[in-house]
């Protein structure tokens, strides 16, 4: 079994893991305007807690997006920094396929529609069915992805439910959603280890967030978290 150090960042949880033999450790922090100063010392007191070191793990994994776009840049750029210094591999996952992990861990479902709160009136979406994804990801209004057909029960979950409840309230996957399941580096940890026996693993500098919107360069402040992280390794 690899350690997978993982990282996310996409949403108001900061949140980090380290996958060691059947171990899983996890660390959170709440407030999207610390994650860049909350997120490396949560790793420091991860490794600690293993008894390991960043050089001992197998790769950095991190939640790519979708997401806000200063959360998937920061988990980003703070898993380039570390892997680079550590000489690791980087894999970058996706954030509503943790979310439908969290899901069907909960609640045993087979079919799962994963909805994220975009903010700007729009949610992200994508579906599932035993852990593979059929439909998404996807940027749209609530009312666009209420619209859309589905094959049988759905469990769904994700804070886009509660963001805009009276565009799902027809809709019989709302009632019984699972709206608290958030992007977590717990669950991008467990996908870690299946990504990176499939070879999904990049270098650092190759890593990227996706995004469903366009894309932005990241800022003077952003470039300044990978350098302490640069330094941290």
């Amino acid at each position: 079994m690899p350690i997978i150090l993982a990282l996310e960042t996409s949403s108001e949880l900061a949140s980090c893991a380290l996958l060691k033999e059947d171990t899983l450790f996890a660390r959170a922090s709440s407030g999207v305007r610390t994650h860049s100063q909350a997120i490396l010392p949560l790793v420091q007191e991860l490794l600690a807690e293993a008894g390991i070191t960043l050089a001992d793990c197998d790769a950095i994994a991190f939640g790519a997006g979708p997401g806000s776009f200063t959360g998937v840049r920061t988990a980003c750029g703070i898993a380039q920094g570390l892997a680079y210094g550590a000489g690791l591999p980087v894999l970058p996952l996706m954030t509503l396929d943790a979310m439908a992990l969290a899901c069907r861990e909960q609640s045993g479902a087979r079919d799962i529609l994963a909805v994220l709160d975009a903010r700007m009136g729009e949610v992200y979406w994508a579906q599932y069915h035993d852990g593979v994804l059929t439909a998404g990801p996807a940027l749209c209004a609530p009312a666009d992805l209420a619209a859309l057909p589905t094959d049988g029960p759905l469990t769904a979950c994700g804070n886009g439910l509660s963001a805009y409840p009276e565009a799902f309230a027809d809709r019989a996957w709302r009632a019984g959603a699972l709206t608290e399941i958030m992007p977590h580096a717990a669950q991008i940890a467990q996908l870690a280890v299946a990504a990176l026996a499939a070879g999904a693993a990049v270098a650092p500098a190759a890593a990227q967030p996706l995004y469903l919107r366009n894309k932005i360069a990241y800022t003077s402040a952003e470039r300044q978290v990978i350098n302490a992280a640069k330094a941290a390794a």
